[in-house]
């Protein structure tokens, strides 16, 4: 099938009525790029900046602030290695600027940018040069973890080494964190859940947060085994909730790697489609944690291939509508709130 971003019209194929239109919201994981890009396993050609997210954040629901994940973009071309992610930070502060000049709109509260954890304790120079371009957005940063050994499974955009989070060198990068007072965004796969448990009891002064239920893959030699995967992937998230510096994202999951194919369907998923593949994951993952610990996140553009931002966050409302206003508030903008410091 051609790519559905290639199908115009495809993603409003599916349209719903806005449930809690009033509710407000922090949408704290979400990628901006001019594309082409590969990230997350995930071939994109399409652009997605400031108009193309408000496009998505304006469409019925309360979306007050947004947080930027790395993604690999506008790095500067010239100086040492390490520090040219520091030019993403730049980029996003910029779009940030043109976002002020409309308050009436999402507004862009962090940043999370990438530094090389493999630096050790030279990171701390490269993330104090993040700070410096940041201009007060800058929160922390995401260092993906996600290989396998399968050529099927694209590795994460940052190239990581096998079993990277047990790294003594990387786990000293982390350390420069905590004494800066900044956030770990963490991603993976499924089958490297338990390594961020260790990392995550070696640093309990990290606050870390874990990106899209630890991206439990649905293709190449994982597919056909999804049941065997939930079971393993229930203990793991269970141990990973016990450490009470980790939080969970809420989200991630309608990438194709994950293994439903809606992107190869005739249209995007519908909110009712989305909870009946995905709900034992949220369900399990909100009861370990609790809501204090979890946040919804769009994962925009990339989940895009899939489902429409505005039906995703139906989804998330009506697996919401069991709890009270409080644990609601939680759930959509005070854990987000809280972790980034907005």
């Amino acid at each position: 099938m051609t790519n559905v971003y290639e199908i115009p019209g495809w993603i409003d194929r599916v349209q719903e009525e806005i449930i809690e239109p009033g509710l407000p919201i922090i949408d704290p994981h979400h990628h901006l790029w001019h594309g082409p890009l590969k990230e997350e396993g995930v071939d994109n050609p399409y652009r997605y900046l400031l108009e193309d997210l408000w496009k998505d954040t304006g469409s019925g629901h309360n979306i007050k602030q947004t947080v930027f994940i790395d993604c690999g973009q506008e790095y500067y071309q010239d100086g040492e290695d390490a520090f040219k992610p520091v030019g993403e930070t730049e980029f996003v502060v910029e779009i940030s600027k043109e976002a002020r000049q409309d308050p009436t709109q999402a507004q862009i509260g962090g940043i999370i940018g990438h530094v090389d954890m493999m630096l050790g304790d030279s990171a701390k120079e490269v993330l104090e040069a993040h700070v410096e371009k940041g201009e007060g957005l800058f929160k922390g940063i995401r260092h993906s973890g996600g290989w396998d050994s399968d050529e099927s499974v694209r590795n994460a955009h940052s190239e990581p080494i096998e079993k990277i989070y047990l790294e003594e060198r990387f786990q000293r990068g982390l350390s420069q964190l905590v004494d800066l007072n900044m956030v770990f965004d963490t991603w993976h796969y499924h089958n490297q859940i338990s390594d961020l448990t260790s990392l995550s009891k070696n640093l309990p002064e990290l606050k870390i947060v874990h990106d899209h239920f630890g991206g439990p893959l649905g293709i190449g030699p994982y597919e056909g085994k999804r049941e065997q995967i939930f079971e393993k992937w229930k203990e793991d998230i269970t141990e990973l909730s016990e450490c009470p510096n980790v939080y969970a994202k809420l989200g991630g999951l309608a990438m194709p790697i994950n293994g439903w194919d809606w992107h190869r369907q005739e249209n995007p998923a519908t909110s009712d489609e989305l909870i009946e593949a995905h709900k034992d994951y949220y369900d399990h993952t909100i009861s370990s944690f609790g809501v204090e610990r979890c946040m919804f996140e769009s994962n925009f553009p990339v989940d895009k291939q899939s489902i429409s931002y505005h039906v995703l966050w139906n989804a998330f409302k009506k697996m919401a509508s069991r709890f009270s206003a409080k644990e609601k508030e939680f759930l959509f903008y005070e854990t987000a709130r809280v972790f980034y410091d907005l």
